[in-house]
């Protein structure tokens, strides 16, 4: 059984290495290109739930590896400047990370995520707290919301953060538990480097400096906790906001 999950392991870590490249923009964006482009990438960055509603309880904890896959606009002009070779432009944007979680008193989990994708200056950091409305029972589900907060870092170009709020439900049977939620995303990004320089915006944005963009959008997930052997954890997650996107998570923990 361990060597199914170094196997897993291995297979989140090397999706997470395709196709990985710097972004460094080699030209300007238009004002509306870039809020366009930090909906796409705040979508990407953005705390993925891979959890049931259920609390872990105080002795409860789970930390294992994930990866999500982010269906880009990948022909968008936008995305093709974010790469110093327009070729290294993906179809699928993986995210690779390390993530845990820790069950408090009352119902209430903490968590923490950190992601640096191999052979690319994109890094990433988070963190998560959510309580159980609904604890669960045999035959009623788990009720539960959450709040969460990502950080962009290694990028010369853009500042990006987010913060979310959402509500999920689930319900175990056996060694699987369903679950669904619904949510919204405050994404804050700041153009910053290349993206300011005068010579690119001339050509991109009438001379302009590029504003600041904020804004909601909402989210809506589902996903399946798969239990195959104790203190063992799969989890897959399919999101939308913005773009579709898909999360997988192997973990240990109780």
């Amino acid at each position: 059984m361990l060597k199914r999950i170094v196997i897993a392991v291995s297979l989140l870590m090397i999706a997470g290495a395709a196709n990985a490249a710097n972004i460094s923009f080699n030209s300007g964006l238009a004002q509306g290109q870039f809020k366009d482009l930090s909906k796409e990438v705040g979508a990407a960055l953005s705390y993925k739930n891979l959890a049931p509603a259920a609390p872990l309880g105080l002795t409860g904890f789970d930390i294992g590896v994930e990866v999500t896959a982010v269906d880009i606009n990948s022909g968008n002009a936008y995305w093709r400047a974010a790469f110093s070779n327009p070729n290294d432009v993906p179809s699928l944007l993986y995210i690779p990370k390390i993530r845990a979680r820790k069950g408090l008193w009352f119902g209430i989990d903490i968590g923490a995520m950190y992601s640096k994708v191999p052979d690319s200056n994109v890094q990433l950091y988070g963190g998560e707290i959510s309580k159980a409305i609904l604890d669960g029972t045999a035959a009623t589900p788990a009720l539960g919301v959450r709040a969460t907060y990502t950080k962009l870092a290694g990028l010369n170009d853009i500042d990006l953060q987010t913060v979310g709020v959402d509500a999920s439900i689930s319900k175990g049977f056996f060694f699987l538990t369903p679950y669904a939620g619904v949510g919204g995303v405050w994404t804050d990004s700041k153009a910053k480097g290349n993206l300011q320089n005068p010579i690119f915006l001339i050509a991109a944005n009438g001379g302009k400096p590029l504003n600041e963009e904020k804004f909601w959008q909402p989210r809506y997930f589902a996903g399946l906790e798969i239990k195959p052997f104790p203190f063992g954890r799969i989890v897959g997650e399919a999101e939308y906001m913005s773009r579709p996107i898909y999360s997988l998570k192997v973990a240990i923990g109780f």
